[in-house]
């Protein structure tokens, strides 16, 4: 039978194998060892650890063991000296018995005794001694066997010359037995019987073996016995002194086990009493004093756990849902009640700037106050607020409480209650949201260490809190100019689609009529460009206003954009409409404003109207009809109203339909040519990135697409129109070795194209081209009424490793979803807002907006129609990322390679 250990093969005991084999095992074992003794001495050294680990294993083994080694070395040592004495003595009686016998041979021999009586006298020796005496012999040496013939027996072979032809007796040791060897030296007496030998010679040699008593076996058994004997008391003793310690320290150990398994919150410090503990050693109470020494400096400095892991899952809420941003106060309502399994608190207090020098306060209780606890609070909360030097001349505006927990009511607070427990933070200057301070009413502040981590957490919780707040403001803004404008505050133009869209319908089903009215100011660029943009919006304010007082209650005013107007009159007839017009015109007769410098400024405007069904029953042909009509009171002379008759219908829809031809000549023809318009970083002026713009070669004219892409859309032509543009872009980029970003600006009608994002993929590699260098722009004036289907395609786009940006972003309703919904790398700021904004706070607010939600969302930001430095200057303060407009440059047809820093970074320097 064959066994396996480890990598080494050993035979069973009971496998039949051949000496060579036996021996072969031997050695291999020696060598390797056996696993058998290997097992054995690691269960053993396994149980040694095992009693050694406990305080009453230890002390046995370590009392016993001592003990042990102590005896057993005493034993051993004077067990070895009385066996050396013993053997000493009998020594000693050994070599007087051998020195007789020898004396008693001398004499025989020198009597000239025979053989025979020297016989008996040895005889007589051995009965003498005979406890002592094994063995007499006398052996003859060549001169005597000459002279009396050789005897029975013969000397032994260690009967040496030495011994026999010198002139020394011998003594060896051997085992059990003492022999001694003396040379019979020839006298002159000798010689007269021994004639051959000359005086000195050795005639023969006298042995004699001596037995030792085995004295040392009986000595050690004697000494075992005792040692077994003293080694039973000793171990009896080891038990009982072990377990007089042991059950000494177990017992003060069993006590502050008990104690420290109620500890389980830094709360649970002061309930701890380990100075209290006697292990009844000195020692061991020494040592453990400067254990409670320790566990009060640790006390002094610790902070609970819980308090940290949530200041850590604070860190998380920074994670800003939408369902937060819907309604912030439900959000720290929730993070209030988070709070108090950690840190029971009362209230959480938020303080924000509203105005320049007011300011607003939200108190949010745990549970329901009374009401002379919420007067207490918003005394104490006034004091402090005045006390902080920040605040001073501040006025706070209002106090807003807020309860989390409204089923349960909040304990009475004292005053004492709320100054020492309150842990306040307030800023030198407002943080993002507005927020100028936060605090927490807390029994935990009057804890110094706690109070420390309080603070941490008030840190924290500000930033959070204002950051929620912030975009809670924002998305607010977002969400009422998505369908405003934000000069005016009419509806802005996509909202004007919509309700337009909404109209028709509307009318159509119940069988009435409906006007549309496009109004278009008069010499309003002249005003604009001499008095600025401050005075123009002011302008276009008060136009606004005068419209509102024209028009009825439930007709739908927008600004389409600019200086244009529409004016949607429900239920009206042509006349009615018209009617409408003259009592505007009239209106703006008795109205002016003073510019800065004195001047009285006097506006006129032209008017186009168009009726639902009577010139169209759809809101392209109705908005194609009024746009018209609005153009023709402008040729006519301004100040004018203008309805369409039956010709100039025909007249417009024949020029549309040129329009539709003009686009499929150009397709055809391969006449569309891309343009590019730089855009730098706006710290640095750099060139990096490129816009693709569409223009259509007539001849040499140059037709922007703003004259007929919105027509091409209509025909189904605007994707084939993309692919001849973005082909011929990819051209000139590899000609020209460009390396920096394209941006693609298409309308989301044709991005809706299945193929789409396939086909410009294969482009961008038959060019050579990086999908992370192409930048998709959706036209965010534009409706998508099929937002899941443009998902689905942005998706894809950024599956190939394409990106996407929202252009003219804060011109409509969908620029939050668009942000919320799709994956946004870029958004490009409508350029309404960026010219306007150095002369109006409500731009400057919502691009200070725009810009704060892409950084929080980690979104890069571009500025249009920056036209001067001192926009430039401003964008760049703001912190948005990159630039776009006429100062920057004018689309061209070629790339701009090398930037044009020595134009665009002085202008930066004189802003």
């Amino acid at each position: 039978m064959v066994k396996r250990s480890s990598s080494r093969l050993w035979l069973a005991p009971d496998y039949p194998y051949s000496p060579q084999a036996a021996r072969f095992l031997h050695v291999q074992r020696r060598r390797a060892g056996d696993p058998r003794k290997g097992c054995l001495m690691q269960e053993l050294a396994r149980a040694f650890r095992r009693i050694t680990s406990t305080l009453r294993g230890f002390v046995f083994i370590a009392t016993v063991g001592v003990a042990s080694l102590v005896f057993l070395g005493a034993t051993l040592a004077s067990s070895l000296l009385y066996e050396k004495l013993l053997e000493d003595r009998t020594l000693a009686t050994s070599r007087e018995v051998a020195h007789q016998n020898v004396d008693a041979i001398y004499q025989a021999l020198g009597r000239g005794a025979s053989r025979d009586e020297i016989e008996k006298t040895i005889d007589s020796g051995k009965a003498l001694f005979s406890t002592v005496v094994d063995r007499i012999n006398v052996y003859r040496s060549e001169q005597v066997v000459a002279l009396y013939g050789k005897p029975e027996l013969s000397p032994p072979l260690d009967i040496d010359s030495q011994t026999m032809h010198g002139l020394r007796p011998a003594f060896i040791r051997e085992k059990e037995q003492a022999r001694y060897t003396y040379p019979v030296i020839a006298g002159p007496d000798c010689l007269r019987c021994h004639q051959n030998a000359t005086s000195g010679t050795v005639l023969g040699v006298i042995d004699i073996r001596h037995k030792l008593q085995p004295v040392a076996p009986t000595v050690r058994i004697y000494y075992i016995a005792l040692f077994v004997a003293l080694g039973t008391l000793v171990l009896l003793a080891g038990a009982v002194l072990t377990s007089f310690i042991t059950g000494r320290l177990n017992q003060t150990i069993t006590l502050f086990r008990k104690r420290v398994e109620r500890f389980n919150t830094i709360k649970d410090f002061d309930r701890l009493e380990i100075a209290k503990v006697d292990f009844g050693f000195r020692e061991f109470n020494h040592a453990f004093d400067n254990v409670a020494l320790l566990m009060e400096k640790i006390r002094a400095v610790a902070v609970d756990k819980g308090v940290l892991e949530f200041e850590i899952r604070l860190l998380e809420k920074f994670i800003i849902t939408s369902n937060v941003v819907r309604d912030w106060r439900e959000f720290i309502k929730n993070l209030l009640l988070e709070i108090n399994p950690i840190i029971e608190a009362y209230a959480l207090v938020t303080v924000f700037r509203v105005e320049d020098e007011a300011y607003e306060c939200e108190v949010f209780w745990r549970n329901q106050p009374s009401a002379t606890t919420v007067a207490l609070l918003e005394t104490i909360v006034q004091n402090q607020l005045q006390q902080h030097a920040f605040f001073h001349g501040a006025h706070l505006l209002q106090i807003v409480h807020n309860v989390a927990d409204d089923q349960n009511k909040l304990p009475e607070l004292t005053p004492r209650d709320v100054e020492v427990q309150t842990k306040t933070l307030f800023l030198d200057a407002p943080k993002i949201g507005g927020i100028v301070g936060i605090g927490v009413q807390s029994m935990l502040a009057q804890d110094n260490i706690r109070n420390m981590v309080i603070g941490s957490i008030l840190t924290t919780l500000l930033n959070l809190v204002g950051s929620v707040k912030a975009i809670y403001k924002y998305t607010k803004d977002l969400e009422h100019y998505a369908t405003r404008d934000p000069l005016t505050d009419l509806y802005n133009q996509r909202m004007f689609w919509e309700l337009l869209g909404y109209e028709v319908g509307r009318s159509g089903r119940h069988g009435q009529q409906f006007a549309l009215m496009m109004l278009d100011l008069d010499n309003f660029k002249t005003i604009n460009d001499r008095f600025g943009h401050h005075f123009g919006d002011a302008f276009l304010q008060a136009f606004a206003n005068l419209l509102t007082k024209a028009i009825r209650a439930g007709d739908l005013l927008a600004r389409y954009g600019g200086d244009e107007f529409c004016v949607i009159l429900p239920d009206a007839s042509e006349t009615q409409a018209y009617l409408v017009g003259q009592r505007i015109a009239e209106l703006l007769d008795g109205f002016s404003m003073t510019t800065p410098d004195g001047i009285t400024i006097k506006a006129t405007t032209s008017i186009g109207i168009a009726v639902s069904p009577d010139h169209g029953d759809n809101p392209k042909d109705l908005f194609l009809v009024a746009d018209n009509m609005m153009y023709k009171a402008k040729d006519s002379g301004k100040n004018a109203i203008a309805v369409p008759s039956a010709d100039e219908m025909a007249e417009v829809f024949r020029k549309a339909g040129e329009k539709s031809l003009m686009i499929q000549n150009a397709l055809d023809q391969q006449r569309i040519v891309p343009y590019f318009q730089p855009i730098c970083h706006a710290h640095t002026g750099e060139v990096v990135i490129h816009e693709l713009l569409m223009r259509i070669q007539m001849g040499d004219t140059l037709i922007v697409a703003n004259e007929f892409i919105e027509e091409a859309e209509n025909m189904g032509l605007a994707h084939k129109m993309d692919y001849q543009l973005i082909e011929k872009a990819f051209q000139q980029v590899r000609a020209q070795r460009y390396d920096g970003m394209l941006f693609i600006n298409l309308s989301p009608k044709a991005l809706i194209v299945g193929e789409f994002a396939s086909r410009v993929g294969a482009l961008a590699a038959q060019f050579d081209i990086a999908p992370q260098r192409i930048v998709f722009e959706i036209t965010e004036r534009e409706t998508v009424r099929n937002l899941a289907l443009l998902e689905k395609f942005v998706l894809d786009v950024k599956m190939q490793g394409f990106s996407f940006a929202i252009d003219d972003f804060g011109s409509g309703y969908s620029s939050f979803q668009y942000i919320k919904r799709f994956p946004v790398d870029y958004i490009k700021i409508e350029g309404e807002f960026v010219r306007n904004m150095l002369h109006d706070e409500v731009y400057l607010a919502f691009i200070k907006s725009i810009v704060t939600l892409a950084r929080e969302l980690k979104i890069k930001t571009i500025a249009e129609f920056v036209e001067d430095a001192e926009v430039l200057h401003a964008v760049a303060n703001l912190g948005i990322d990159f630039a776009q407009g006429y100062h920057i440059s004018r689309p061209s047809p070629h790339l701009q390679i090398v930037p044009e820093r020595a134009r665009v970074m002085p202008a930066l320097d004189e802003a």
